[in-house]
């Protein structure tokens, strides 16, 4: 279907595959962009594929038809020559456009709109003393259930009965050192029984919950400091694996590291065994194509655990973005919520969330130096 000047309509089937942008002479006025303009191939770029991320850094108006959309519109691709770019919504009404009936660009994303309703299922949870029900969550979040219930694990990576279980181990874990006893923590933290937290403890904490409130009181965790090819190394470990790898340049603060997080452990030397596991690590930095096949006693969320699960499985000398990883885990919204669980990564190098990258391929921030991640990435062959 076209419009009156033969030009495409702006709100036709979405199917239409869009024309490669032309450069020509700008005709538009001075407050809007136009696409033969330094940087608007990028946005027509976008405006083609519909990105849905490039939502909110800009809008685009079409001449013909008076109206502007969101990058993401689903509407027919208009001619290039109609088309201006403007950075704001009120910078394209005050260009005498008005906003379109089917994207909505002067309301908020749907994107947007979904995280709000989660937030508030969220909210509800971590305020409730008991789990609410799947239609009280729905119902808080504008939603019906079963739509709920798949907006919520696209945002989150989890389901409301994850994220819950999660939220309540998290109470758990810092309520124990508070509690008079570990029976007084788990009612507290919003567990019906002893038994249903009990079924799932030693995953969330790494040790029995009534060591864990202790500070690791009686558990032996046997560690190591030495010199690797990134500066000086420590590594952990209880009966069940390695639970501490980490880097950094003054031992000193490495062990000080350990010891806020187990303070009444009994950390104590490598015996030869341990020893023999903290030369595979050593020798795994500095020559990354041996692998590391070592266990691992790793704590955390749920939803880090699924992020830290996603790592292990990037193949040695290749990267992924963090929305990679967030797809891969089934929360393609939750790109911030990844680098996060990056971030809280205590298990350098065995689980490697120095191959994560930003989109455009560049390096991003780094517990242990975003120099270390260059220098791991560039042994690993992957070195942007």
């Amino acid at each position: 279907m076209t419009g009156g000047d033969g030009a495409p309509s702006a709100h036709a089937s979405p199917d239409q595959e869009i024309a490669p942008v032309s450069v020509r002479e700008s005709t538009s006025s001075p407050e809007a962009l136009s696409v033969s303009e330094a940087g608007d191939a990028e946005r027509w770029a976008a405006l083609a594929s519909r990105d849905g991320t490039a939502d909110g850094r800009f809008v685009y108006a079409v001449r013909t038809t008076g109206i502007y959309c969101r990058p993401s519109c689903a509407a027919r691709a208009p001619r290039p020559e109609n088309v201006s770019f403007h950075a704001t919504c009120a910078e394209a009404e005050a260009a005498g456009f008005r906003a379109c009936k089917r994207c909505r660009p002067d309301e908020p994303s749907l994107a947007a709109r979904r995280t709000e309703a989660v937030a508030r299922a969220c909210r509800l949870i971590d305020e409730s003393e008991t789990v609410p029900g799947l239609g009280a969550l729905a119902e808080a979040a504008g939603l019906s259930p079963f739509h709920f219930h798949r907006v919520f694990k696209a945002v989150t990576g989890v389901t409301p009965k994850a994220y819950a279980a999660a939220r309540r181990a998290d109470f758990l874990a810092s309520g124990l050192s508070q509690a008079g006893s570990v029976t007084q923590a788990i009612y507290e933290a919003g567990y019906a029984s002893p038994s249903r937290f009990y079924a799932d403890a030693a995953d969330r904490l790494g040790m029995a919950p009534n060591v864990y409130r202790l500070g690791g009181k009686g558990v032996a965790i046997r560690f190591g400091i030495g010199q690797c090819a990134l500066g000086a190394i420590l590594v952990a470990a209880t009966a069940k694996g390695l639970c501490a790898i980490l880097l950094g340049d003054d031992p000193d603060i490495l062990v000080r590291d350990l010891q806020d997080r187990f303070p009444k452990a009994e950390l104590s030397g490598g015996d030869p065994a341990f020893e023999a596991w903290m030369a595979q690590v050593v020798g795994f930095v500095a020559r990354p194509s041996g692998g590391l096949d070592l266990p691992l006693d790793i704590g955390g969320t749920a939803f880090q655990q699924r992020v830290w699960d996603a790592l292990r499985k990037i193949p040695i000398g290749t990267t992924a973005t963090y929305a990679e990883i967030a797809r891969a885990i089934g929360a393609p919204a939750a790109t911030r919520a990844v680098a996060r669980a990056c971030g809280a990564n205590p298990i350098a190098v065995a689980i490697p969330c120095h191959r994560v990258v930003r989109s455009d391929g560049s390096l991003s921030g780094y517990r242990w130096g975003v120099a270390r991640k260059r220098d791991l990435l560039t042994r690993e062959g992957a070195a942007p």
